[in-house]
Order: structure tokens, then sequence, then C-alpha cells
């Protein structure tokens, strides 16, 4: 390590200064680089007034801060983790390849995309504490080989799952944005509810909405209702009619006033606005990578069994939401014959898992996370080990994993994505999304001051004023708000029959 000649790797004190120089330039500037477009990036977003999306970039600014992190706490203790000893017997164990003998064992793992550099590959860091256990006749707990490798693998997971779920985003809202021309043509008919409501007789049962729902399946069989919601997530998961249907319920439940509502542009900015959650990588997440790199041993094929996971809770969120649908037209058709004016499903919490909407979100998370795992296992065994390394398994066990997982990427954007925009939306309480950015921010405001003055009126004479019923649903609206900037999944309920009496 000091100095002379050989094969030696050389330090800083005999390293050139110009050399050093040049490498950190290259360093800063592609940090500097890397930081400036995020910058950039996010002024851009705040200009257009997107500001769930400028969001959603700090959580990915707060990832490459976490990956910083572990990249200096791997490297700052990697000289402690190298001598901590184990018995020799511990490493037979739970293996992801079978030993074979430790000379070709060693080639194998010394084998990967370094080796194409000329000079031969070379770790980030070469150590000196390398034989210090061998020198006890035991076995390091992590090898320096082994050490780098991991820290790569959560590097390319990190980065895997930021881009994976950006995809997923972005082509689930290309097919959401052709929703608009549906919203479109709805805003340009004069619609006046109260008008139809006295001229306009619906026949429930000949309505193509509760015949296509409803009267066709799952009458008088549960099990055909919900296979009939199973199929539908993959041909045509959504369609004009249900468009339509599920916005006039949603505006006569929760903005009644207001028909010309626009809905599309209200569930646009609930997706944005879940983008930030979805992109974060939280700690149960991490969860999950543990017990997979626990459970990765040879001849169980962990890797291929953990793929059925995120693709059998798509087809479950899917069918659970086309269901939900189903739900609302049979509730109708339960109770009506016929109604006056337009057919109108009411909305509500009991229709989801647990009576939480907000459950799908996080499911859905699960299931981009899980998703983008297996792709990146797969390209990071690829790279570091070759695609016939004993890691990666046998081919019958690479292909279907690999089909899964581009299946699951398609049917989340295509179809469970825009899904989940829509029927979310059919819960009993509505997202603060449903104001304006600047309404957002003076209800919060308000809210807040409501909210110190019942807790001063509570000691006060003027304890009437202070605590009046409206000051008091303001602060649970704040409170809600601040619980889902935490990620807590609350929701504002109720905040426009609150304006409205405010304004009476």
């Amino acid at each position: 390590m000091a100095g002379g000649g050989g094969d030696q790797e050389t330090n800083l004190e005999f390293t050139p200064t110009w050399i050093v120089a040049l490498v950190c330039t290259v360093i800063v500037a592609i940090s500097l680089l890397v930081e400036r477009i995020i910058h950039y990036g996010g002024k851009f977003l705040l200009k257009k007034n997107q500001k769930p999306l400028y969001e959603a970039l700090q959580k990915i600014k707060e990832e490459l801060m976490l990956l910083g992190f572990i990249s200096l706490l791997l490297t700052v203790l990697q000289e402690r983790i190298l001598k901590i000893c184990i018995p020799k017997h511990l490493t037979n164990h739970w293996l992801p390849c079978k030993k074979a003998d430790d000379v070709d064992e060693t080639v194998h793992f010394q084998t990967n995309f370094f080796s194409l550099i000329p000079g031969g590959r070379r770790l980030l860091a070469e150590s000196a504490n390398s034989g210090y256990c061998e020198a006890k006749d035991k076995a390091p707990l992590l090898s320096l080989t082994a050490l780098h490798h991991l820290h790569t693998f959560i590097f390319v997971l990190a980065v895997s799952h930021v881009t994976f779920s950006a995809l997923t985003i972005l082509f689930g809202g290309i097919k959401i944005r052709q929703w608009k021309s549906w919203e479109d043509s709805i805003q340009k008919e004069e619609y006046n509810p109260e008008e139809v409501l006295r001229s306009k007789v619906t026949h429930v049962h000949d309505h193509d909405f509760i015949k296509g729902r409803f009267l066709g399946f799952g009458k008088r069989s549960t099990l055909l209702s919900w296979l009939h919601s199973f199929v539908k997530q993959f041909f045509g998961s959504v369609t004009k009619l249900d468009y339509t249907t599920l916005r006039l319920g949603f505006i006569m439940t929760h903005c009644k006033g207001n028909p010309k509502f626009n809905f599309h542009k209200y569930m646009t900015r609930v997706l944005e606005a879940d983008f930030k959650k979805v992109v974060g990588i939280s700690w149960y997440l991490w969860v999950f990578v543990v017990l997979f790199l626990l459970l990765n041993v040879h001849g169980w094929h962990a890797y291929f069994w953990i793929a059925f996971v995120p693709f059998g809770l798509l087809l479950a969120v899917g069918t659970k939401l086309e269901h939900v649908i189903t739900q609302l037209a049979g509730e109708v058709a339960a109770k009506h014959i016929a109604v006056e004016g337009d057919l109108v499903v009411k909305p509500s919490d009991d229709h989801f898992w647990f009576h939480r909407p907000r459950l799908v979100l996080f499911l859905i998370h699960i299931i981009l996370f899980q998703n983008s795992f297996e792709i990146a296992f797969f390209f990071w065994i690829w790279a570091q080990y070759r695609f016939n390394s004993c890691i990666m398994g046998q081919v019958g066990y690479i292909i279907p994993r690999l089909v899964i997982g581009v299946f699951v990427q398609f049917l989340c954007s295509y179809s469970t994505l825009p899904l989940y925009a829509i029927v979310t939306q059919m819960g009993s309480s509505f997202k603060k999304e449903i104001f304006d950015e600047y309404i957002q921010d003076g209800l919060v405001v308000w809210a807040k001051k409501a909210r110190r003055r019942a807790v001063n009126g509570s000691n006060q004479v003027e304890h009437k004023e202070s605590t009046s019923p409206m000051a008091v649903q303001l602060s649970q609206v704040e409170t809600q708000e601040s619980a889902m900037e935490e990620g807590n999944g609350g929701e504002i309920k109720h905040a426009n029959d609150q304006l409205n009496s405010k304004v009476n």
C-alpha cells in the first residue's frame, strides 16, 4: 500500500497531485451538474404551478441524500466491518450459491463487468485488514468484495424504484389525459341539475351503466360479480359511461352547487400529490429487501417466487377497484326502479377494504417497489456476475420472472393506476386538492388561527365566540391536512359544507 512499485496499490502519499486534483474535479463537476439539473427542474415545476410534482422531486433528492449517507457509512465502517470475525462453519449455511471448491468460487465471484476495464478489476478501496480474520482462523462477517457488491446493489435498487415509479405515473397519466376529452364534452353541455330532476325520469334497470355493471353479472352470484371485475380490468377498465356516472356521483355528493366542477383536473391533481408518496422508499420496503436477501438461498428460488407477490397484489387491487364500480351500480339498482333526473351513485368508504380508500395507494406503492426490486436485482446480477452465474438461476426461472415484471409494469400503468385515480374518489370524503393551490394555503392558515383561538378561548370569558363550530371544524381540516403531509392518509371531510355555511 505504501509507495513502491510492482503490483501493489498506491495510496495518496505517492499519487501525483495532478491526478488527485483531476479526479476530484470530475467528481465535483458531475455532482454539481446533477444538483443544478434537479434545482432548475424544481424551478420549472414551480413556474408551471406543479407543486405536487415539485414535492415529488424533493422526495427524490431525499432518496439521493439517503443513498449518499449509506455510501458514506459503508466506506467509513469498512475497516470495522472487516474486523468482525465469525467461525468459519457459519459461512457454510444459507448460501445463494452451492460451494464447489475455493478456487472456482473465488474466480466466479471476482468476475464481473469491472473486469472489462484495462488493468483488471479494482475495488473502490483496498483494505489492510483483508487478512485480519484469516490470521485468527476465522472468516470475516462480510468480505471486501461482497461489501462493495452490496453497496452497488442498494444504489441500483433505489435508482430503479424511482425510475419505474416515474414511468408508471407518466404512462398512466397519458391514459388519464385521454379522459380530458370526456370532461370537455360534458363541460360544453348546458347542464342544470334542478331542471333535470324535474323533467327527466330514468328507469334504473334500463340504464346502460346498470346493465353493463349489474344486471349482466353478479345479481344472483357474488362469484360471477368478482369474476366479471377480474376480467374487466384487462379490457376497457374505465369507459366513458363509467367516467360520466362516477363524476356525477362525486359532484352531487361533494359539490352539488357546482355542476361544472372540473372533475378531471381535480383527479389529476390528486394523482400528482400521490406520486410523491409512491416515489419514496419507506422503512417497510427496506424490511422487504432485507427479508428477500435473507431468503435468497440456493435451491429455494426465492427470487422467482417473490415475483408473484406484486403480480398477485396487482390483480387483487385491479379486481377490487372494478368491483367497487359494480357495487355502486348494484346499490342503486337494489334501491330504485326509477329515479327522477340522471342516475346518481352514492360514494362511500364502505365499498373499500377496511373502509379506507387510501389503502389502495399503500398497496400500489408496495407493488411498484417489489416489481422494480425484481428487475433491479436481475440486471444487477447480470452486470455483476454474468448471466450464467449460479446466483442468477436457471433459465426456466429467469424468463417467467422477466415476463411477470414486464406484465406488472404494463398493467399497472395501463389499467390499475387509471382505475385508482377515479375509483378512490368514490369514498365518503374528498381530498384537499379539490381546492386550488391558493385556496388550500388560505384554508390552512385560517384553520391554524381558528385552532389557536379555540385553545386560547377555552380559558377566557369570550369562550363562545372563540370556539364556534366553524373554528373547530376548520381546525380539524388543518389537522387532517398535516396528517396527509406526514403520510398518514388523512382527508379533508365535509369542507365544502363548512365553506357554504360560512358564506351563509
